[in-house]
């Protein structure tokens, strides 16, 4: 007996310093003997357990650190392994209890989960050098939901937060949110508890951390003077979350391996994820990739939970994923269903105060066009930092918000600019300190949509000294004699306060549309006071002038 002890004692302190070894329980409880979980030395996570220090906060792990007593009943299955380390003691025990009863029906979903998604998530650790065993975190995380969303805003089913998934490598943005997905936000996962575990050289403490922040765990040990997690845990500085943090993990990896044992019955486990990529243009319609595939939307979805709109992303193309098997039909099928011209269009980031009327206006496009294009109903609101397709006419400018351009048109197209008109020529402005585009309008004669649209510039965007804007100017000379000439007569109108283009349309006998027409105006833009209107008059008396 001396011998089983000694022998276990050399075992455990190996397991706990080189984590990648695997050892069973059965090993650990051979000939019905256990080590008492209220000794220090139960602790098997190895904070420098090959050095003088033992697993047990700093102690000298002698014999006298174990005390022995027969587990009979608690006997785990025969040939069950393990690569981190296990303790069962009172707390890892309530947990086990509570996930038999309280929370049975929700454990059990989460088992049948698991099928689908612990084959690619263990692969993923045993390629990073991580404890397979490290996949039950996302159990006890979010049961292995990719839409799981917790009230501190963690996503996915590894709960990164925002700022930990960029760290990662993880993107998170209108179009994509990659802490849903299940392949990237396990590398990142693993990277993440890598580095933990490099810094505290315990598993309990790096999971522990991937709870509460390195810095909370690490400000403990500081504290108390101690590198044992059950010792940390008797004090009131870190959350009771995190005190359960590592019991809860424990008894999730007792149960999942072993659910029989623990009844858990007649588990219904969801098939592994199998699926293959395929490249795909930026803004490619999701149910348009699913035809392609012959699956429907809400497999493809299933697939990448990580897309959060009707499309892919606008910017490159987009990686993404297909059922196995399919890539083949997918080629086929895609060449004939994506259509063989894209239209140009652009993405514009709304900002506080924007409506549909005031967007559509600044890109000269039809509101509605402009909700199919993002699939949104009439009632739809905008809110700050949406993203809008904006679906461009051939004439359209650059991109008002000064952003690049996003096209789909073919190398070496240039863009197509609005025609200059007979009568017209095109100068360049030189920006001065305290310009404005009012300002620069009204001295140039122009109205401020047109001159936004001519420069690819937001209305209110400011203005750097030294740029230069294109200024479209008439050539036209009115002759000294207006009622000898032949043809009509163009004047520069300075509209007054109380003016309408109806009102000025009147006076002189005009069209709105023909005011619109001349001066490069679109249905939606206004007219101020100071701004100048080209008309074109004809057969006209002094007096209208006046």
């Amino acid at each position: 007996m001396y011998g089983i002890v000694m022998a276990l004692m050399i075992g455990l302190c190996c397991t706990a310093c080189f984590p990648q070894v695997y050892f069973t329980a059965e090993r650990v409880r051979s000939e019905g003997v256990a080590i008492d979980p209220s000794s220090p030395a139960y602790n098997l996570e190895g904070v420098a357990a090959a050095s003088t220090e033992g697993a047990g906060g700093g102690e000298d792990a002698s014999e006298e650190d174990f005390n022995l007593e027969v587990l009979s009943d608690e006997r785990p299955k025969k040939g069950v392994e393990f690569d981190i380390p296990i303790v069962i003691n009172a707390k890892v025990e309530q947990f086990v209890q509570y996930f038999q009863t309280t929370l049975r029906n929700r454990f059990s979903n989460w088992l049948a989960l698991s099928g689908k998604y612990i084959p690619i998530m263990r692969a993923l650790l045993r390629e990073n050098g991580l404890p397979e065993d490290l996949v039950y975190l996302a159990l006890i995380e979010s049961g292995f939901n990719p839409y799981a969303y917790s009230r501190s805003k963690a996503c996915g089913p590894w709960q990164f937060i925002y700022l930990t998934g960029k760290r990662y490598g993880l993107r998170v943005d209108w179009w994509v949110d990659e802490r849903r997905d299940p392949e990237k936000s396990t590398v990142a996962a693993a990277k993440y508890l890598k580095d933990l575990y490099d810094m505290f050289a315990c598993w309990y403490l790096a999971a522990a951390s991937y709870n509460a922040g390195e810095n909370k765990i690490a400000a403990a040990m500081k504290r108390y003077r101690t590198e044992d997690f059950w010792e940390l845990t008797k004090y009131r500085y870190l959350k009771q979350e995190t005190k359960d943090y590592v019991p809860q993990m424990i008894a999730a990896a007792l149960i999942a391996k072993d659910p029989e044992k623990y009844g858990f019955v007649g588990i219904e486990y969801q098939e592994p994820l199998r699926y293959e990529k395929v490249n795909v243009p930026p803004l490619t319609s999701l149910s348009l990739i699913a035809a392609a595939c012959e699956i429907t939307l809400d497999e493809l979805k299933e697939l990448n939970p990580q897309l959060l709109r009707w499309c892919t992303p606008p910017e490159k193309p987009y990686e993404i994923k297909i059922p196995l098997g399919k890539k083949e039909r997918f080629l086929k099928n895609f060449e004939t269903l994506q259509p063989s011209e894209r239209p140009p269009y652009r993405i514009h980031v709304v900002k506080r105060g924007e409506n549909l009327v005031r967007v559509s206006r600044l890109y000269g496009v039809n509101g509605q066009t402009i909700l199919d294009a993002n699939q949104l109903g009439k009632g739809s609101r905008l809110s700050p930092g949406m993203n809008l397709i904006i679906p461009l006419p051939p004439h359209a400018p650059s991109d008002p918000n000064g952003g690049a351009k996003l096209t789909a048109k073919k190398k070496g197209e240039g863009r197509v600019q609005p025609a200059i008109e007979e009568g017209e020529e095109e100068i360049l402005y030189t920006i001065k300190k305290g310009d404005t585009l009012w300002a620069i309008a009204n001295e140039m004669g122009v109205n401020i949509g047109a001159l936004s649209r001519w420069n690819n510039l937001h209305p209110e965007k400011k203005l750097r000294p030294g740029d230069k804007l294109r200024v479209r100017v008439t050539t036209a000379k009115v002759p000294p004699e207006p009622a000898k000439k032949k043809g009509p007569l163009e004047i520069i109108y300075e509209v007054k306060e109380g003016d309408t283009l109806w009102g000025i349309a009147k006076k002189y006998n005009l069209t709105i549309d023909d005011i619109r027409s001349w001066n490069n105006l679109e249905e939606a833009d206004r007219i101020y006071p100071s701004d100048r209107l080209r008309l074109r008059l004809s057969g006209l008396r002094s007096s209208t002038l006046n």
